[in-house]
């Protein structure tokens, strides 16, 4: 009788994955009761996860009753889902934070700032590693009206916040020093701003091994010391000039960080895909005519004396796309549309197959297509690394409100997962297995840290590498924080027993490196991650 239990359970769970040679899909769950338009994984595997509060009722309730904040609407707008039981519940928002921007403290506290309206100038925190707390909202913490602005973890601990829309000026929280009281003027910003269209919402941020800030906008970047408020350096145009960030929305990644015992001489280079071309958003929001996205990644080294853009050709057409920076150092662009721009209604033609973008490999073989997913996730849609080396995916509402019927694209509630191929169960003897240290190990800069590990395949030495992931916040198709960073090895792996080695590694020197905080760590051999474990970085 059991037998014919675990095979009904067996044929139940087969229903809800889609398997192929190129990665694998499973829906996790048909409804989490909203629609995930950002994504924030804590360091104890739960995932914050909120859209906005004036769409009306969600598909959530309260399991007490209550109606916080609007006594007409008794549904949550933001739950918290657990990866690892697969379960969620709601949590509760007071003001709207549609639109909003994050990024996580040291200590692991989530920080939301931002949204529309009455939550403009909210700051809402969310603590890590708790049973039962929800988000606590505290306003009129930001010295600007903050919406589609970008955060950055930074080295000293704070978070910054960058822009918005009619705010070309930066800011810092914790306000807890004279300087993060203040707000600064960002001519840049007002530069690449576009009347009626902006084109420099969510500007893509990223730290700079030097400890200044790249950041792009529209079809422009710059680098920026926002410790002494100067532009360091100017970077050339993008070729075309097409614009890559919201509304026209490509989106971009910090390529993995090696070589990292090099100080100052570490390299750095910046990818970023897709986009909509000059006029799509006007075209598509004022006469219906959905212009096809743009092709190209373009990819630059920052730290070159003389850096230029090498532009690649993508598989497919993307706009609101996401990419995220997986365990191995490659780059997984997933989700968004091959026509039109984001905003409501304004996307067409949903690109359902993911792309593997493999950064070492030569100019003209670097992406490869896997298994498409049967879900269109179009605006307002998310995407983020799981430890186990999923992509946890979810989102996808281009309406005002929630809208399931009669639409192109329904309101979107449901989430799954894509394992790259490296997950794939005929790989499973050659993954390794993390045995010290144990997940949450606080480690130190510039220590030697040595990690141990399992195999229980045939090894090759030679293959085996450290890497450590900063998870991010994600929205709009752009991952705020992410970085992956490639540890050295000190000495060739060496062998402990039957089937267990070690290696030994040796962490960040530098906070411009890496921020404070907590990473996912993973062993990685012949191309496949283990199970991450959590360390704080400290």
């Amino acid at each position: 009788m059991s037998h014919i239990i675990f095979s009904l359970f067996s044929l139940l769970l087969l229903r809800n994955i889609i398997a192929a040679e190129n990665g694998q899909w499973q829906l996790l769950q048909k409804s989490i009761g909203i629609s995930a338009m950002h994504m924030q994984l804590l360091d104890d595997d739960r995932v914050i996860i909120y859209d906005r509060t004036d769409f009306g009722p969600s598909n959530i309730t309260f399991p007490d009753g209550r109606c916080p904040g609007n006594p007409k609407d008794c549904t949550a707008h933001s739950v918290e889902y657990d990866s690892l039981t697969n379960t969620f519940r709601p949590l509760t928002l007071l003001t709207n934070n549609w639109c909003s921007s994050g990024a996580t403290l040291p200590n692991g506290t989530l920080v939301q700032t931002g949204g529309y309206r009455n939550g403009d100038r909210v700051v809402r925190t969310f603590q890590s590693s708790c049973n039962a707390c929800d988000w606590v909202e505290h306003p009129n913490q930001l010295l600007q009206r903050r919406w589609y602005a970008s955060n950055h973890a930074l080295p000293d601990g704070r978070v910054i916040v960058i822009g918005g829309t009619k705010a070309f000026n930066y800011e810092f929280y914790p306000k807890d020093t004279p300087s993060s009281s203040q707000l600064f003027k960002l001519p840049f910003l007002e530069q690449t701003n576009v009347p009626k269209v902006e084109n420099n919402l969510y500007p893509f941020v990223f730290l700079h091994v030097d400890g200044n800030l790249f950041i792009f906008a529209n079809n422009r970047a710059i680098l920026f010391d926002y410790a002494k408020d100067v532009v360091v350096r100017t970077y050339p145009t993008i070729p075309g000039g097409d614009p890559r960030s919201y509304p026209s929305t490509g989106s971009a990644v910090l390529l993995p960080l090696k070589k990292l015992e090099l100080g100052l001489d570490i390299e750095a280079e910046v990818l970023i895909c897709g986009g909509a071309p000059v006029g799509s958003y006007l075209k598509a929001l004022n006469s219906r005519q959905f212009l096809p996205a743009l092709r190209t990644c373009a990819r630059m080294k920052i730290t070159d004396p003389n850096p230029s853009w090498a532009i690649e050709t993508m598989p497919m057409a993307r706009v609101m796309s996401d990419m995220v920076v997986l365990p191995n150092e490659d780059v997984l662009l997933i989700n968004g549309a091959s026509k039109g721009s984001a905003g409501w209604e304004l996307g067409r033609e949903p690109v359902l197959t993911p792309v593997i973008y493999h950064p070492n490999r030569a100019s003209g073989s670097r992406f490869e297509n896997q298994s498409s997913s049967t879900i269109p996730r179009m605006y307002h849609s998310c995407a983020i690394m799981l430890r186990d080396g999923r992509v946890l995916v979810g989102g996808s509402n281009p309406h005002q409100f929630y809208n399931f019927t009669n639409v192109l694209f329904p309101t979107e509630l449901s989430l799954e997962t894509f394992s790259p191929p490296y997950l794939d169960p005929t790989k499973a003897r050659l993954r390794p297995v993390i045995i010290k240290p144990i997940s949450s190990a606080k480690i130190k800069y510039g220590r030697f840290l040595t990690i141990k590990f399992s195999v229980s395949g045939l090894i090759n030495l030679a293959s085996v590498k450290v890497t450590m992931l900063r998870a991010p916040f994600n929205t709009h198709s752009f991952s705020m924080s992410q970085r992956l960073l490639v540890l050295t090895n000190r000495k060739l792996v060496s062998p402990t027993g039957q089937g267990r080695f070690q290696v030994r590694v040796r962490l960040p020197g530098s906070a411009n490196i890496a921020p404070p905080g907590f990473y996912m760590l993973f062993v990685v051999h012949r191309n496949i991650p283990s199970k991450g474990i959590w360390v704080q970085l400290t």
